[in-house]
């Protein structure tokens, strides 16, 4: 395969998920790497070097919820959960500890597909750093701190540009609601989710063409939100 092929590396210690993995990412034309056990998961990730990495929490070594902030540290390939962990305390673990989206088993292989090439999109953004972003008729430019709907500048509050700026900073990633209050309101308010929920009604008020039924600030219950950007 050409070098330019993105690889994704399968860490899952069950072969019948590998095995449905590799062949739908091969079809998609992804080159494959493959672990079953979060040693080999490292080795891989060194080995290998994936552009991004599915991880299975449930690997017959360790944790694999140990495993996501070593490879979120590393800081070259997105990492997305892919698990049969349904509880929301295990994704806001995952999610805070790096990790840029969570799938639950069983799962339909187009909306893993696409969330895989939301990552992969989110990489390439992020390695040029981007500092215009574009959702919808929405344009926010990082540089200037500057809001605009269809040409015309919109007015935030501070937090709400805080917020909506973390999220543009991280387009197609689910943010925790830790992890936005942190970004716009300091450590100290990290349990105050009436803040961000204000904020969030806000930026819809001014962002959405119906905020009522949001498609560009997208809600992921007792979790957190994701901007839908590109």
């Amino acid at each position: 395969m050409p070098s330019s092929t993105p690889k994704i590396l399968i860490v899952d210690d069950e072969p019948q998920i590998r095995v449905l993995l590799r062949t739908t990412l091969r079809r998609a034309g992804y080159a494959v790497a493959e672990a079953a056990t979060g040693r080999e998961a490292l080795n891989a990730k060194d080995i290998d070097q994936p552009d991004l990495i599915l991880l299975d929490l449930g690997l017959p070594d360790r944790d694999g919820l140990e495993l996501v902030p070593a490879f979120a540290k590393d800081g070259r390939a997105p990492l997305i959960v892919v698990s049969a962990r349904e509880e929301t305390q295990q994704k806001v673990a995952a999610l805070d500890f790096g990790a840029v989206d969570y799938v639950t088993k069983p799962f339909d292989t187009d909306e893993l597909l696409a969330r895989v090439r939301s990552a992969l999109r989110q990489r390439l953004a992020s390695q040029a750093d981007r500092q215009l972003v574009e959702a919808g008729d929405v344009h926010i430019d990082l540089f200037r701190r500057a809001v605009s709907r269809n040409g015309a500048e919109v007015h935030l509050t501070p937090k709400e540009y805080a917020v909506l700026a973390e999220l543009a900073k991280n387009p197609g990633r689910v943010l925790t609601h830790a992890h936005l209050l942190r970004a716009a309101w300091g450590p100290a308010q990290e349990g105050q989710t009436e803040y961000l929920r204000v904020a969030v009604r806000g930026l819809r008020q001014k962002l959405e063409p119906d905020p009522s039924r949001p498609r560009l600030i997208i809600n992921e219950p007792a979790v957190g939100y994701r901007l839908l950007a590109g």
